[in-house]
């Protein structure tokens, strides 16, 4: 399980200084969820758990004549956005979380609301996304991407498959798979006041590791951040020892020429508020 205190803490640390390759690793997800977050068209975005700043700034990007702001519970993490976005005046970030966050004034409500992977932690869910809803403007649109389950995530379960005594099963409590189950997200989704919630199912290659020697590259990539490192962590000497060799065996079966790929499995979700 993954928290609010882990992501003010050491988990948002990792990231913090990992951006260029998670952001790397979800490329090919970060292309379709920015085209349907841009149908449409919009004025103003909120980009939740905006991390270090990537759709937010591709946002801005794209779309010179809005407003895009970005806000994520991690420090850290807020201060690296800030530092790729200082020389783009169309977007800003702000430490804030998004269960209790409200616009400045009404006239600002976001008429988008977007997130990677970043709606998954909060601890009461239903109530953080009844507070976006509350908090959008009228017919605001939302989309976001979150995992499906572990076992469609071939980055996490094998992976987990390797630390002694682990398992695929799904994790309970908010975290990367907590939106796993369509039916349950749904559902919750919708008493939180979101109309017109649709799923779209989305495979992709999990990018781990690029250049030279891409599977060193994965292999300290995961040893870095996300479950494995978390797990690694944990293990005693020999066991980690142990686990690290198995690690980069397995990885280098996954290895195509300059790169190494997982197969990973998201949600893209769409909904929108009340006109």
């Amino acid at each position: 399980m993954t928290d609010k205190s882990d992501w003010q803490g050491r988990v948002g640390e990792s990231w913090a200084s990992e951006w260029s390759r998670t952001d790397r690793s979800f490329s090919a997800l970060t292309d379709r969820l920015l085209g349907l977050a841009s149908e449409g068209g919009f004025s103003r975005a909120l980009d939740v758990g905006c991390g270090a700043g990537e759709i937010s700034l591709a946002l801005a990007r794209g779309h010179t004549g809005a407003s895009i702001h970005g806000i994520d519970i991690s420090e850290t993490l807020i201060a690296v956005a800030k530092q790729r976005g200082e020389k783009r005046a169309n977007v800003s970030f702000e430490m804030a979380d998004a269960a209790s966050w409200v616009p400045p004034s009404p006239d600002q409500a976001p008429d988008l609301i977007v997130s990677r992977h970043g709606v998954m932690f909060f601890d009461d869910p239903q109530a953080a996304f009844a507070n976006m809803r509350e908090s959008a403007a009228p017919g605001a649109h939302l989309v976001f991407s979150c995992f499906r389950s572990v076992s469609e995530n071939a980055w996490a379960a094998e992976l987990s498959a390797l630390v002694p005594g682990g398992s695929s099963s799904q994790p309970a409590g908010p975290g990367p798979f907590a939106f796993a189950d369509a039916k349950r997200t749904r559902a919750m989704m919708e008493r939180a006041g979101w109309e017109d919630v649709e799923f779209e199912s989305f495979d992709y290659p999990y990018v781990a590791g690029t250049g030279d020697d891409p599977v060193e590259d994965a292999h300290s990539f995961f040893l870095s951040i996300g479950p494995a490192a978390r797990a690694a962590a944990q293990l005693h000497a020999a066991e980690r020892a142990q686990f690290s060799e198995d690690l980069r065996a397995l990885l280098a079966q996954h290895r195509d020429g300059s790169m190494v790929l997982m197969k990973a499995g998201a949600w893209l979700v769409s909904a929108k508020a009340p006109a």
